[in-house]
């Protein structure tokens, strides 16, 4: 311990010791023994006073400083002030202080005494150095006194002049240490030029290692708060990444929920009073997600698309691919978008890019309307959230690519089935076909026989009338003759109208048992029906004098060319639009005149992968039970002689079967019949590549 005392005035004690002394040794001998007896009891009783009140007053102080420690975990300064009020209390002093050391700089957390004293903390904070008493303890971790001060060649020189300023002359210092480290001092300063006593000192290291003891609880406490702080702050930062990942995953088909998740939270856990994501489309970031914005705001963010550049957050942080931090982006001499800050009321800016193998691909932003930069923690919390951003939106495009991958797959396998169906339906057609062809040339032969026959009987018939003529007959057989002739003649004329409907059905026989007639190619779908059109008209006006309709058309410019057997569609809408014909004409018969004329439209219709022709007529329409039957081989409604049956279902096979399309009936029975016709651009190549 480092004491130093320049004083050699006796103390007051040793003083009043001396006198009594001398005066027992001035009385006379007997008085003297008794004197002296009496006198030193009543001095140890004194003495022992003095010394039970000046403990108690210790074991008082030091049981307000320790109730201060242990009432004062997060905060020294309590027990500073209690030192300090104690200190003045037992030493009578000038004044009395705690210094701390922190970073090299003393500092005065405390500080009490005479009028005046306050002026000396206004000389504090200070850096440490040995020009005060307070410095040298620190530096030399040993207590440090000096009596006197003034004009002391030893004392240090600031000391010295605080010690004129403040009126004291005798100061000590003990350092608040604890193995290597020195947290601060205490110090007592006294206006008498004197030396501390021994208790004093003692004392007053004891209030330094008590200090001692609350600086560390504060700092102990200080990094459990700090720690708790951290564990809950990373607690939430789990929870909130926990509740985004769950998003994520819960989420996979709603990418907007998990942008929105992902901004509130980023949003909370950063203290930002908005948070928004832009996505790059096209050359500009459009604005994904917001959170704590105006509708005033958000709307004209929308309005207003980024462009890369330096004078914006997104644009900056989108063209050099890293994190932007403003903190006050009106000092920022290249931000340039005042309108949307005016509009926003921020301050400080932080950008970070979603990249995506190095590439931006958005950016996430946060803001606040003052000027608070963003910590450590934060940015890196907010790059966390940018880099689960970007797996949200990697995930969903992949699960995107996944879904129209699997689409086109399973399309491809539809496809794939209805060729193997079409082909397995052409084969069976083939065969039915073959067969069918077999069966017409078979009949056809008798069929030719029985109808030559029949032509040759009823000549044998007129004949036999020639020869009956000119025979010596009596009248009655005559008659009996003449009728038998006559029924022969009439079953022979109905075996011939029969014979001929039965070659005109294995005539068309023949024509549904051909298949993929000609070659397919390319063809113009509104040449097509129109040539069809001018076919059946000359052809119904050929083949009846008189015939009158009214054709009406309204085709598509964009209807362009389909890959089809042009000669089979071209005979599948002959037979449409001939029963189209027939049903107009027998109308306008049933009418008698009238006012009704008959009409019939062809129209054509762009459909992109495919083309649409529809053939309407204003005839006598369909019934509902015919309907149904419409499609089926030999069924007709027509009088025997007019039709086979064959027409609408070879129209049918050559749609449907041979191109691969559909046709559908819309009617109203005494208004009109609509065929609908959808043809692919591509169907006919593809079946014949089977």
């Amino acid at each position: 311990m480092r004491q130093r005392s320049r004083t050699r005035r006796e103390p007051a004690k040793t003083r009043r010791r001396k006198a009594v002394t001398l005066k027992r040794r001035n009385a006379p001998k007997a008085v003297r023994r008794r004197s002296s007896s009496d006198a030193d009891l009543s001095e140890q009783i004194a003495l022992f006073k003095r010394e039970r009140d000046e403990a108690l007053a210790r074991e008082n102080a030091i049981g307000e400083i320790l109730s201060s420690i242990s009432g004062s975990m997060a905060d020294a300064k309590p027990v500073f002030d209690a030192i300090v009020r104690n200190l003045l209390r037992l030493f009578g002093t000038r004044f009395a202080v705690v210094q701390v050391l922190h970073d090299g700089i003393i500092h005065m957390p405390a500080a009490g005494g005479q009028p005046g004293f306050e002026r000396l903390v206004d000389r504090y904070p200070r850096p440490i150095d040995a020009s005060t008493v307070g410095g040298q303890a620190m530096l030399t971790k040993q207590i440090v006194q000096f009596s006197p001060i003034i004009g002391n060649p030893e004392a240090p020189a600031a000391t010295q002049e605080f010690a004129r300023d403040f009126g004291f002359n005798s100061v000590i210092f003990a350092p608040m240490a604890r193995g290597e480290n020195v947290f601060g001092a205490i110090g007592v300063a006294q206006h008498e030029p004197r030396a501390f006593e021994d208790k004093q000192i003692a004392l007053i290291k004891s209030f330094a290692d008590q200090a001692v003891i609350a600086i560390e609880n504060a700092r102990l406490f200080d990094e459990v708060q700090k720690r708790t702080e951290d564990l809950s702050e990373s607690l939430q930062q789990q929870t909130a990444t926990a509740d985004v990942l769950k998003t994520i995953s819960r989420s996979t088909f709603d990418l907007q929920a998990v942008l929105d998740a992902l901004v509130g939270s980023a949003a909370k856990l950063c203290d930002a009073e908005s948070a928004f994501i832009f996505r790059l489309d096209g050359s500009a970031y459009h604005l994904a997600a917001s959170h704590g914005f105006s509708d005033e705001y958000r709307q004209y963010i929308m309005r207003h698309p980024i462009e890369p550049g330096r004078n914006t957050l997104v644009g900056r942080a989108a063209l050099e691919a890293r994190t932007i931090h403003l903190p006050d982006c009106m000092a920022d001499p290249e931000y340039a978008w005042s309108e949307s800050q005016k509009i926003g009321g921020y301050r400080t800016m932080l950008g970070v890019p979603l990249l995506r193998e190095g590439i931006p691909m958005g950016v996430m932003a946060l803001t606040r309307s003052s000027v608070r930069p963003f910590s450590d923690k934060q940015i890196e919390l907010v790059t966390t959230f940018a880099d689960q951003a970007v797996i949200a939106i990697e995930n969903v495009r992949l699960f995107e690519s996944v879904e129209a991958r699997t689409r086109e797959l399973t399309k491809s396998l539809e496809d794939l089935r209805t060729a193997q169906d079409r082909l397995v339906q052409t084969e069976k057609l083939a065969s039915l076909g073959q067969l069918t062809a077999g069966i017409a040339h078979e009949i056809k032969n008798p069929l030719n026989f029985v109808n030559n026959f029949s032509s040759v009987s009823v000549e044998l018939i007129d004949e036999l009338r020639t020869a009956l003529g000119s025979a010596h007959l009596d009248a009655k057989l005559r008659a009996e003759i003449g009728e038998i002739a006559d029924t022969l003649q009439g079953n022979l004329d109905k075996v011939v109208q029969h014979g001929k409907r039965a070659d005109a059905i294995v005539k068309n026989m023949l024509l549904h048992s051909r298949q993929g007639s000609g070659e397919h190619r390319p063809a113009d779908i509104n040449v097509l029906v129109e040539e069809s059109l001018n076919l059946a008209y000359h052809g119904a006006r050929a083949e009846k004098q008189g015939f009158e309709i009214t054709l009406e058309r309204s085709f598509d410019p964009t209807a362009g060319e389909a890959d089809l057997f042009p000669q089979e569609i071209t005979r599948a809408l002959l037979n449409l639009i001939s029963n189209g014909f027939y049903a107009a004409t027998k109308r306008k018969a049933e009418a008698d005149g009238g006012n009704y004329e008959p009409t019939l439209a062809a129209a054509t219709k762009n459909l992109g992968n495919s083309v649409e022709i529809r053939i309407r007529d204003n005839g006598t329409g369909i019934a509902p039970e015919v309907k149904e039957k419409l499609f089926n081989p030999f069924f007709t409604t027509k009088p025997a002689g007019e039709g086979t049956g064959l027409g609408l279902s070879i129209s049918h096979d050559i749609i449907v079967k041979q191109h691969g399309g559909s046709i559908e009936v819309d009617t109203q029975p005494g208004e009109f019949t609509e065929f609908r016709i959808v043809l692919p651009r591509t169907g006919a190549s593809l079946i014949a590549s089977h």
